[in-house]
């Protein structure tokens, strides 16, 4: 049984899943980043993969992989940087979130084969509509990886469809759109979240616009978790001074760990 599957099905704990960029602010206080996470109770990561055409990705998101892009940040060394944190200590399942043109440029193969040699447990791409997944998910069952699927809200049939499918835990997108901190849920995420529920065999979390400790009050009893990203990034961004400081980069890290605790308190209580 593949590591996600582990956390996520033979557990009965509501999920934290942060998701973080790939060398933002820079390769090594990424991997600091994910240990804090995890530290902090992360049931699993996201690591995004940066890219120049983010179609999904609000503009913190995009902020942050454009200075991932700077740092010299790819797919080949985003997928080593996974292998490097499991050296450091990261144990919790690590999930690939990237868009499908750097799996296509990096070739299949040589994608599978390195996210093998460095403990990639899953893969998530945005931009490749379910009905065209196929080989790819093929390839994943192939190698002990999961695909993960999205969910958005739209026709019940294809709802069903995609629900039926999901491997490890089923990503429901809250609202039509791009990444980004919303103050409110729209009221239709429940009767959505109602709909997945009754097709899905994984744990639904979910994502885009959570970024508050009652946001996270409210989702927990109609979903199995959420996903969180661009408050996360917005965080760092505010602390990313300090952290690049190897001198500050400890009590920054402190100072990230709390507020993560403040917005996911509810989980723990």
């Amino acid at each position: 049984m593949n590591r996600v599957q582990k956390r996520t099905i033979l557990t009965t704990e509501f999920l934290f899943i942060p998701f973080i960029m790939a060398g933002y602010p820079d390769e090594e206080t990424t991997i600091e980043i994910a240990l804090s996470l995890q530290r902090s109770g992360a049931s699993l990561l996201e690591l995004g993969v940066p890219y120049s055409d983010p179609l999904a990705d609000g503009p913190i998101i995009q902020k942050a992989a454009e200075k991932a892009l700077k740092n010299g940040m790819t797919i080949k060394k985003a997928i080593a940087l996974v292998g490097e944190m499991r050296k450091k200590g990261v144990t919790i399942p690590i999930i690939l979130f990237t868009y499908y043109n750097p799996v296509l440029q990096l070739e299949q193969e040589s994608f599978f084969a390195l996210a093998h040699q460095n403990d990639v447990d899953g893969l998530l791409i945005p931009d490749l509509p379910y009905e065209e997944s196929t080989i790819i998910r093929r390839k994943c069952h192939e190698e002990g990886m999961l695909y993960i699927s999205l969910v958005a809200p739209t026709s019940e049939k294809r709802i069903e469809m995609i629900a039926k499918e999901s491997k490890g835990f089923l990503y429901c997108v809250s609202s039509l759109g791009v990444t980004g901190i919303r103050d409110e849920l729209h009221e239709s995420i429940y009767s959505f979240l109602t709909q997945v529920k009754k097709y899905s065999s994984v744990p639904i979390a979910v994502g885009f616009g959570i970024s508050n400790r009652d946001q996270v009050s409210k989702l927990m009893p109609v979903c199995d978790g959420i996903i969180m990203g661009s408050a996360i990034l917005r965080k760092l961004a505010e602390l990313e001074e300090g952290l690049l400081n190897k001198a500050t980069r400890r009590e920054y890290l402190g100072e990230f760990e709390k507020y993560i605790s403040s917005i996911t308190s509810p989980i723990s209580s």
